[in-house]
């Protein structure tokens, strides 16, 4: 039942052709310095288990989604979404947390979308996990979208450090 369908060493993969752009940032001598002891992480740093301060996937504003092509086809049951707490955090602030965000289970080729259910992530915890309505799902799905809808006020990106995606293996 907590088996995390979206790690990365389990098989899991970002659909890099659906999944919004990384935040580049501002491409100043100050971040060129920064970026090379600091390099700027890909999606799939989302898919593993390293939530340290900084080892999070920018993505591009304050709206945006990744698609997460699962270990295996899955009966989902619910998903969790991690971030730093603020004490951590370098900037004092959680402001680039995801904030509203729905999760969606996308057929085999990825075209027909079902809406699985809508969240908040709240600042009352790094790791929060949101049970599906009507959980477990009577259909399995083998990739998942997270679709981000707001942040915590960053204007020019929202983090994400980990997801997870929970549920039972289809036979």
């Amino acid at each position: 039942e907590t088996s995390d369908w979206a790690l990365q060493s389990s098989g899991a993969s970002i659909d890099t052709q659906r999944t919004s752009k990384t935040y580049e940032g501002l491409q100043t001598w100050f971040t060129r310095v920064l970026y090379s002891i600091w390099p700027i992480s890909p999606p799939d740093t989302i898919l593993q288990p390293d939530v340290s301060p900084g080892s999070c996937w920018p993505l591009k504003g304050h709206q945006g989604q990744v698609v997460i092509r699962l270990a295996a086809r899955v009966h989902l049951t619910s998903v969790t979404v991690q971030h730093i707490s603020k004490d951590v955090s370098l900037s004092g602030t959680i402001s680039s947390a995801p904030r509203d965000f729905a999760l969606f289970g996308l057929d085999a080729d990825g075209e027909e979308e079902t809406l699985l259910g809508t969240f908040t992530y709240t600042a009352k915890a790094p790791m929060q996990t949101f049970t599906l309505e009507n959980a477990p799902l009577p259909t399995a799905f083998s990739r998942v979208k997270l679709l981000v809808k707001s942040n915590w006020g960053n204007p020019k990106y929202t983090c994400i450090y980990r997801v997870q995606v929970h549920g039972r293996m289809a036979n």
